[in-house]
């Protein structure tokens, strides 16, 4: 059976953004138990402020998701009609977009009645779910194979004009050489 192979840039985008999302779910974790924990509360409390943290690291993901939402509309368009795949780009819209509307300050003061508050929970929530459908998804397709492909740090290129500098046959078996 043959490999799963990913396009580079999709691995960049995909990896960079997953990190930057991962980093902003987990500081609103611990900004939600801070300032809310209404539905509960982490076991231990992380000092530092969180808020400025998230609010940096959703800075941070703002670029990547759009550069990741381009490549999806684009070159992964594809993609997108897997709703594994779909849900979890709407939910990262939601995300950013409830964020940038937000005020930093409302959790700290306890202005926790906002709706633009509330859907960013409810993205954040969406977020895991999404995420968790995702891997799912990325499993039931291709299995740890095609896991693995996504987190592979090999790039592969074009080879069609011919044979890299210094390859050692002019013959090359494919098209595609690992670098």
């Amino acid at each position: 059976m043959a490999r799963p192979t990913q396009p580079g840039l999709l691995r960049v985008l995909h990896g960079t953004t997953a990190l930057a999302v991962l980093g902003c779910w987990l500081s609103g974790l611990v900004v939600y138990s801070t300032y809310d924990g209404r539905w509960g509360r982490l076991p231990f409390t992380v000092p530092g402020n969180w808020i400025d943290i998230h609010g940096s690291l959703g800075v941070v993901l703002l670029p990547l998701a759009v550069l990741l939402a381009a490549y999806a509309l684009t070159k992964g368009r594809r993609r997108l009609r897997r709703p594994t795949n779909a849900i979890p780009l709407l939910a990262l819209g939601l995300a950013i977009g409830s964020g940038k509307l937000m005020q930093e300050d409302w959790p700290r003061t306890g202005q926790l009645h906002h709706v633009v508050y509330s859907l960013h929970l409810l993205a954040w929530l969406l977020i895991a779910a999404a995420v968790a459908t995702h891997l799912w998804g990325v499993l039931r397709l291709g299995g740890w194979p095609l896991a693995q492909s996504m987190l592979s740090t090999k790039f592969s290129r074009n080879l069609a004009a011919g044979p890299p500098p210094g390859h050692p046959s002019g013959a090359v078996p494919n098209h595609r050489e690992t670098l």
